[in-house]
């Protein structure tokens, strides 16, 4: 049973982010019931967050965002923390031989006057090792770095997010 459960947490794992198990989600301007409103820091705007409700003994999730860039000139987000994991990454989902892997990058670039969706399938920000579970309804912290110094601060909300029926 013990090799049945290990199965099951990694499987809860791998889909922590994966596009196929999640339904569509509306993009920020479509998306009416955001309680978020967007936060602005200098010339980036955040807006219609949320990060995975996690179930007890999962020990990661991911946070969505819509980031613009309102400059002239290109930036790029290079840093997230958070407090509720041990540890927070820019991901991305790459095809490697047909087959979806999720990695690790170092930064997630944004064009000048261009919003880029950190979305389910895409760019993501992946928590690990929450420090408890996520539940829908409750918020985390999440403050985002830009390459030039510019912090963003927000506050998430987290949100259930179920596979679609077969």
């Amino acid at each position: 049973s013990l090799g049945a459960i290990g199965l099951l947490s990694a499987s809860m794992v791998a889909t922590a982010c994966d596009k196929q198990a999640i339904p569509m989600h509306k993009t920020a301007a479509a998306t009416t019931d955001s309680a978020v409103a967007p936060v602005v820091a200098g010339q980036f705007v955040a807006s219609a967050p949320y990060a995975r409700a996690v179930a007890p003994g999962q020990p990661n999730s991911a946070i969505f965002v819509q980031l613009e860039n309102k400059d002239s000139k290109a930036h790029a987000l290079v840093k997230a923390t958070s407090t509720v994991a041990g540890a927070v990454e820019l991901h991305n989902h790459v095809n490697e031989g047909g087959v979806m892997k999720m990695r690790q990058v170092e930064k997630i670039d944004l064009p000048a006057g261009k919003t880029v969706a950190l979305k389910p399938g895409s760019f993501h920000v992946m928590l690990i090792g929450v420090k408890k579970p996520l539940k829908a309804g409750e918020s985390v912290d999440l403050t985002l770095t830009f390459e030039d110094g510019t912090s963003l601060a927000t506050s998430v909300p987290v949100k259930e997010i179920s596979a679609p029926m077969h």
